[in-house]
């Protein structure tokens, strides 16, 4: 199952059902559900109004659209970042609406010490830094997390 949600774009139970019944296992919705849950699943917006599963681990979800089709698109859609805000040790991350939830797990995930936590909405997301880090730290460690390009508004 996971090798299956990492690499392929598994968007529902009965999709993976399918998917697990061609590799020769059977299983219930059920046990599906229970097992999503427990390896921590996420179910993620993609571009086209679709939604796909995701690992909490896996990084591999551009990998996963562009295999789609999806390279013609500009180099932000998987995450749905829009901008990012910095104001003393607070940062404001805008997205897409209903991609922050995603995009502030990511950011959690990367177990940033500069990064103390992320409160994700809709469409926006505060990260709470570590006090000592300065704007040009936070500058850089965000280049990292976040597809940021001169298009985008940061301030």
């Amino acid at each position: 199952m996971v090798d299956l949600i990492r690499n392929e774009c598994i968007g529902s139970q009965e999709e993976l059902a399918d998917r697990l019944a061609q590799e020769g296992f059977n299983v219930t919705q059920a046990t599906l559900s229970r097992d999503l849950k427990m390896l921590k699943t996420t179910k993620v917006p993609t571009d086209r109004g679709t939604y796909i599963y995701i690992l909490p681990d896996s990084n591999t979800l551009k990998d996963k659209l562009l295999a789609k089709g999806a390279a013609a698109m500009s180099p932000n859609f998987q995450s749905g970042f829009i901008s990012l805000q910095i104001s003393g040790n607070m940062a404001v991350i805008k997205t897409r609406n209903g991609y922050a939830a995603g995009l502030a797990y990511d950011i959690d995930m990367s177990q940033s010490p500069e990064i103390l936590g992320t409160i994700p909405g809709s469409d926006t997301i505060f990260a709470v830094l570590r006090e000592d880090v300065t704007r040009d730290q936070a500058m850089e460690l965000f280049r990292h997390l976040l597809p940021l390009n001169k298009k985008h508004h940061l301030r």
